[in-house]
């Protein structure tokens, strides 16, 4: 071997025909069955291999992997696993030259068969499928970063390598746990087809590009599926551990979506299974980075709240139609877990995200409640899911039903300062809130579950994301919710409107306890004693109980019954509130909800364009002297006046409205006339930008007597010499 040796290095040249002969050789003492010779054979190609590394070696590799194929083709489990050790050996080279020839496409659907050996012997078998992992490791290494090879990443390579792996990872869950300790384990114990095959897994994922990352995943969604993996969750949830953890971590937001879709494709598979793929989801969003979701964050979120209501509509039902078997009857219990889980999950990637992003994903999931009005088939009843968000200190229970408590000390709640997150949240849309309790309050639908999660709501937003601006604008909301109870108009029954005087005492007792000012508690007192005397209907005792006590109608409400706007502006006054804001009446901003749950009208989009155009026209020809910059200016700037938002709201619905209303030809000459102002105009500019020079041989007279500059035309007017060039 040592004389075969140094000839070859000596004469690289010969290297083809030295493997040409090994190989016939090893071919005919295999068909022999003279298995000693064949391992001699293949000893001295092994030895050759890793000692030449010539540009030659080409072809004498390709008598090397003509005898490995051999090998591997043979029924006796020893030549395969030798085989198999010789190419792993090659795999381990790394040639100096590129093959643009060779292909692998039999040894990866040969190794990936040995992954799957049934053979009887387990020691047997054992060593086959390792022997099979090993190559396919093999086969990996030696083609993931040569571009001239077969792209080992094709789907055709990777529907049998990954399922191949999974295979074995599975196969080895139940052995693994009996397993003794590593330090009592011997070397055969611990060296296990499933331990070989995570770090071959863990490898393969590791080499994987931003492109490859698909190809890689989609496979193990679909021996999941094919093989009922995601109802025991545990395998599956092992698998995408393995998967996360092994990706480049700027890759992570690629798997997310990759379970994102496969929820949408299983969207009428039972439960179980949908449970199953929200739990992997909540696991690699827990393994994931802060802010891996990547570009599509409302996507994730949007996902997974369609999915929410698939399952309640489901769970109402009680059945779906399923193209594959027909009609399938639900189970309310898997709904339910279902449910669970995607509410855990949804926490788990709003957790991730950073603290910036956490209140848009908020007002997103606020855009998704219905509106009152527009969703008549809804149930009476809520799960109250959406009020997870903002309890944050476990005081949502005590808030459950509406009562009246004269020391709400007794609740024990928890209570921290408003964060400044908190407070830009609010200030952002704090209105689009206030607007939904009052609108939901002023449905004539509305029944005692209801009533109970818009107390539970108010209560919250007064202990989680309350300043001082917003514990005013609560009260006013309360005493706009007595207003809207008082008014003749709204044509609300009884009964809504005694639940609506109830959720407005019981509220105002609360904040008023909050606020700890003494003479605002002292007039709220004075007002629910004054009820409980002469009209209990109007108090949640007698109203949100199992049989209400209602009176067949109202009588007009007036004096102590009620609470006072002008008395409460003037206690909280005292105690530093904004008498100006407290002592104006709330009313709903409409526009707010039409801008954030649908798409602006065309009417809209013209009336915007127009008055824009309007505030920036050059018909106005009075100029604005430049405002001097202050701290007050900036202060200013950045506290908004709600005034001057309300009028710029009224105006801007005025415009909305006036396109929308207004006839066609009215609104056809008001744009006419603009565009031919805006002409005129231009022309203007034209004219003293671009008017040619005077004619040298003078000026004409018109005839009004005014003279003008003839116009000449460039090429007939004379020039001195010394001007041509």
């Amino acid at each position: 071997m040592e004389k075969l040796t140094f000839y070859a290095l000596s004469a690289p040249e010969k290297l083809d025909r030295i493997g040409a002969y090994l190989s016939e050789r090893l071919s005919r003492d295999v068909a022999r069955h003279r298995y000693g010779y064949v391992c001699i054979a293949m000893e001295a190609l092994d030895q050759l291999l890793m000692a030449c590394h010539c540009q030659s070696i080409n072809l004498f590799v390709e008598s090397f992997l003509k005898m490995v194929r051999k090998l591997l083709e043979a029924d006796k489990p020893n030549l395969q696993i030798l085989g198999t050790n010789s190419f792993v050996k090659f795999a381990n080279i790394e040639e100096d030259t590129p093959s643009y020839h060779r292909s692998y496409d039999f040894f990866v659907s040969r190794f990936s068969e040995m992954c799957h050996s049934n053979y009887e012997d387990p020691d047997i078998r054992t060593k086959i499928r390792m022997a099979g992992i090993k190559g396919l490791q093999g086969v990996v290494r030696k083609t993931v970063n040569d571009e001239l090879q077969a792209n080992i990443w094709d789907p055709q390579h990777m529907d049998k390598i990954v399922p191949s792996l999974l295979f074995n990872l599975q196969s080895g869950e139940g052995t693994e746990s009996r397993s003794p300790s590593p330090l009592q384990a011997s070397e055969k114990e611990r060296e296990s087809p499933a331990k070989l095959t995570e770090r071959c897994f863990r490898e393969l994922l590791g080499r994987a590009a931003y492109g490859n990352i698909k190809n890689a995943v989609t496979p193990v969604l679909m021996h999941l599926d094919n093989h009922s993996l995601w109802e025991g969750k545990t395998f599956a949830v092992r698998c995408f551990k393995i998967i996360m953890y092994s990706i480049q971590s700027q890759h992570s937001h690629l798997v997310i979506q990759q379970l994102l879709g496969h929820v949408d494709a299983n969207s009428k598979s039972s439960a179980t299974v949908r449970a199953g793929i929200v739990e992997v989801l909540l696991e690699a969003a827990g393994i994931a980075a802060s802010g891996s979701v990547g570009p599509t964050v409302l996507e994730v979120f949007n996902t997974l709240l369609r999915h929410l209501r698939l399952s309640v509509d489901y769970e109402l039902t009680g059945s779906y139609n399923c193209t594959n078997i027909g009609t399938k009857i639900i189970k309310e219990h898997e709904e339910r877990q279902l449910q669970e889980a995607v509410i855990r999950t949804i926490g788990s990637f709003a957790n991730t995200l950073p603290t910036y992003q956490r209140s848009e994903v908020m007002l997103f999931i606020m855009g998704k409640i219905p509106i009152p009005g527009m969703h008549p088939m809804l149930p009476s009843t809520g799960s109250g899911t959406d009020l997870i968000l903002i309890d944050r200190h476990n005081n949502l229970p005590k808030f459950s039903t509406i009562f009246i408590i004269s020391d709400i000390s007794v609740l024990k709640l928890k209570v921290d300062k408003c964060s400044r997150q908190d407070n830009l949240f609010m200030k952002k849309h704090a209105q689009h809130l206030y607007r939904h309790i009052y609108l939901c309050s002023k449905e004539q639908s509305s029944v005692q579950p209801h009533f109970e999660k818009l107390y539970s709501l108010l209560a919250l937003i007064s202990m989680e994301l309350a300043n001082e601006e917003v514990v005013v604008d609560l009260i006013r909301v309360a005493l706009a919710l007595q207003d809207l109870a008082l008014s003749s108009e709204e044509m609300l029954p009884v009964y809504s409107r005694c639940a609506v005087h109830a959720l407005s005492s019981a509220y105002l007792n609360l904040i008023s306890q909050l606020t700890t000012v003494p003479a605002f508690c002292q007039h709220v007192h004075e007002v629910i004693e004054m009820r409980q005397k002469e009209s209990p209907c109007l108090l949640p005792e007698d109203v949100f109980i199992e049989n209400p006590k209602i009176p067949k109608t109202l009588e007009k409400l007036e004096g102590e019954l009620l609470f006072q706007q002008a008395k409460i502006t003037e206690v909280l006054g005292g105690s530093g509130y904004n008498t100006e804001r407290l002592a104006t009446p709330y009313v709903p901003q409409f526009t707010d909800e039409d801008r954030l749950s649908k798409r602006k009208s065309v009417g809209e989009t013209i009336s915007l364009q127009v008055e824009v155009e309007s505030r920036n026209s050059p018909e106005k020809e009075e100029r604005t002297p430049a405002e001097e910059i202050t701290f007050e200016t900036l202060k200013n700037a950045i506290v908004d006046s709600v005034g001057m938002e309300e009028q710029e709201k009224e105006h801007r619905r005025q415009v909305v409205e006036k396109f929308q209303k207004a006839p066609f030809e009215e609104i056809a000459a008001h744009c006419g006339a603009r565009a031919t102002m805006l002409q005129s105009k231009l022309n203007q500019i034209f004219e003293i930008t671009i008017r040619p020079p005077p004619s040298p041989s003078g000026t004409i007279t018109s005839s009004y007597g005014q003279t003008q500059s003839r116009s000449v035309p460039v090429y007939e007017m004379k020039f001195p010499d010394l001007c041509v060039y």
